[in-house]
């Protein structure tokens, strides 16, 4: 696996702009062709006003012998590269045709396949696609076609939405590669398939799908279905778990079994789990899924099928990330390596014996690395060579107690040039959000992420891993259901008190920032004490009565903050758990920056905290991202966003 990455250059020779942490190349959707000879990725460079970033597709040998060879200019969104069965030509989609509509194409790997024309004249965007072990047929993830009716009201401008079909479904349809014609399986009615397996013998596809597009309920109504991709003939296998993704099948002394990811079971907050079934040989039944991750102290990241074999798992493990793969017969993931930082994007070989896989490291970005399955991999893409003139914080590892005496970790970055020594610093907690997500030994700079962006600038940055996130398994991740602002509020809390104890800390000069969950974290935090002199809130929740009514997530954010609006005229245990109730305790000067369109967290949480710190006096700003979602897309919305935040700690530490 990825060694740690070396320190950081002591002088710098490139100063970091904003420019230069905005306008990146990115590797994503790694994919290693069956044969194990060659690794396929795209590159994504960021887009411009419409939000919308240029992709490219690459090639480059497995064992690093060729030098990656582009194979797409990069003038469309061409991404998601998957190779035929055969492993001798590439299927990747693309909006070369129409923006913002993609299409599927298909390439050879020296690039001579002539890609200016797609495989279907399918009008329904692609969202995702599989190619099927038969070599003429891919299964792809696409809307309905517009009508004639979808047109006329294009042409009309008539864009009325009625609520439940304001959301396109995503169906399932097989492609005949030689004819173009696309099939619908209609067995699936009119549910949203969100992804799917072949068995490796050329059997029948795992399925999974929701009720609806939506994400509240959708999650919470996932099932399993088989279906023959020869008649299109369905199979219900019955509902799983919330979350429910990744299914893949896998062979032991002649029984095929069934597993995916989904929430452990009986929880609507906690970790995800590996489930696993022997579903029927025929006709629908109702299968029972067994969880193979029971008391396991990691938490399952990543599900990846192999020719058969049992299948390969990446797993999140305190700030470092481990593969593991399943033993058959003791139904038992075994480990095979951990690495210190990031990794995600696992594909395999047909053998399950190679492997690629999207690393970070502490000061290295995300790259694409390739190697034996267990073994060292090799760095094979250079995305962002330009920051290595740069001199970051050091980035140290921490481990620390909870005030209850649970082990915690997390990190510290140092301003950079700095040592422990020089302390103490200006310093910056910065919470991740999810809660279910984490801070890995990895390198992150972006709009969001922007730690080091922070410590070229003379902050020291705090980026703790509270209870509720990833990494610890089940337990450590439930412990926030009902209970937000609780236990994890006391962890940040004492990661902060030990870095003021050993001098890297100025009490007089701490901020806190975090963006959606973080950003409640945030807005918590400055409820709770008067310690902090400057906080950042971006896409966070004031009130989450208001969030489980009108947020993306429903009554899984209800099951956050204890309870919904609807359970009678209160007290609400949620209202305990809303920073919107404590905002007459507010002194910290607050920068709040919101996403206009943003669905997950609403602007209304937002108006909501400005309106309430308004109220009281409390010294703010508030700005508001035009077209904007759940983050920033745009150019100069994200370099706003990193000058602004830049700019307020400044004021005020």
């Amino acid at each position: 696996m990825p060694h740690r990455a070396p320190q950081p250059t002591p002088e710098p020779t490139v100063l970091l702009t904003a420019e230069m942490v905005v306008d990146v190349a990115a590797a994503v959707a790694p994919a290693i062709s069956p044969d194990g000879r060659l690794v396929a990725y795209g590159v994504v460079a960021n887009g411009g006003k419409d939000g919308q970033p240029h992709g490219s597709i690459w090639v480059t040998a497995a064992d690093g012998s060729t030098a990656p060879r582009r194979l797409t200019d990069g003038t469309a969104r061409d991404l998601a590269p998957k190779w035929a069965p055969d492993s001798a030509s590439l299927f990747f989609t693309s909006d070369r045709e129409e923006r913002g509509v993609a299409q599927l194409r298909r390439i050879l790997p020296d690039g001579s396949e002539d890609i200016t024309k797609a495989l279907t004249s399918w009008r329904g965007g692609i969202s995702d696609h599989y190619p099927l072990l038969d070599g003429s047929t891919v299964a792809l993830l696409a809307e309905d076609e517009p009508t004639a009716e979808d047109e006329r009201r294009e042409a009309e401008r008539d864009d009325a939405k009625v609520w439940g079909e304001h959301l396109p479904a995503t169906r399932l349809r097989l492609l005949d590669v030689e004819t173009g014609i696309v099939r619908t399986v209609d067995g699936l009615g009119g549910r949203h398939v969100v992804g799917l397996a072949q068995r490796p013998d050329g059997g029948p596809l795992a399925v999974l799908s929701w009720s609806t597009p939506e994400l509240d309920p959708g999650v919470m109504t996932a099932e399993l279905h088989l279906v023959d991709p020869g008649t299109a003939t369905v199979h219900a296998l019955g509902p799983v778990g919330i979350e429910a993704e990744s299914p893949v099948w896998w062979n032991h002394d002649g029984i095929w079994h069934l597993a995916h990811l989904a929430m452990t079971p009986g929880h609507s907050v906690g970790a995800l789990a590996v489930m696993d079934a022997v579903p029927p040989v025929t006709g629908p039944a109702v299968v029972e899924h067994r969880n193979l991750t029971v008391g396991m102290s990691v938490s399952p990241a990543e599900l990846v099928q192999t020719a058969g074999g049992p299948p390969l798992a990446l797993f999140a493990d305190g700030l470092d990330t481990a593969l593991y793969r399943l033993d058959p017969r003791s139904l038992r993931f075994h480990l095979l390596s951990s690495a210190p930082g990031a990794l995600a994007g696992l594909t395999a070989s047909r053998s399950g014996e190679a492997l690629t896989v999207l690393g970070s490291t502490a000061y290295e970005p995300k790259n694409v690395y390739a190697g034996p399955t267990g073994g060292l991999l090799l760095r094979l893409s250079d995305t962002r060579p330009e920051l290595r003139g740069i001199c970051w914080g050091v980035q140290e590892r921490l481990g620390y107690q909870a005030s209850d005496g649970l082990q915690l970790d997390g990190l510290l970055i140092l301003p950079a040039g700095r040592t422990r020594d020089e302390g103490p610093f200006p310093l910056v907690t910065m919470v991740n959000g999810g809660p279910y997500a984490r801070y890995a030994d990895a390198f992150a700079l972006n709009a969001v992420d922007c730690g080091q962006w922070l410590a070229t600038a003379g902050f020291a940055v705090f980026l703790p891993n509270p209870r509720g996130g990833s990494g610890h398994g089940h337990a450590f991740a439930a412990t926030v259901a009902g209970a937000v602002g609780g236990d994890e509020w006391t962890d940040i809390l004492s990661g902060i008190n030990l870095l003021v104890e050993q001098g890297v800390a100025a009490p007089e000069r701490l901020g806190i920032s975090g963006w959606s969950h973080g950003g409640f974290m945030a807005a918590w935090a400055i409820g709770r004490t008067d310690r902090f002199k400057a906080a950042m809130i971006g896409a966070g929740i004031s009130d989450w009565g208001m969030q489980a009514g009108t947020g993306d997530w429903g009554i899984l954010d209800g099951a956050l903050g204890g309870g919904t609006g609807w359970e009678g005229p209160g007290p609400h245990v949620h209202d305990r758990h809303s920073p919107i109730s404590y905002a007459s305790r507010i002194s910290t000067p607050v920068l709040i920056l919101h996403g206009e369109e943003d669905t997950n967290v609403p602007l209304g949480q937002a108006v909501h905290f400005h309106r309430a710190l308004r109220h009281f006096g409390v010294e703010h700003e508030f700005v508001v991202y035009p077209r904007e979602g759940h983050g920033l897309h745009e150019r100069t919305h994200q370099l706003d966003s990193l000058r602004r935040i830049r700019a307020w700690y400044d004021r005020w530490l």
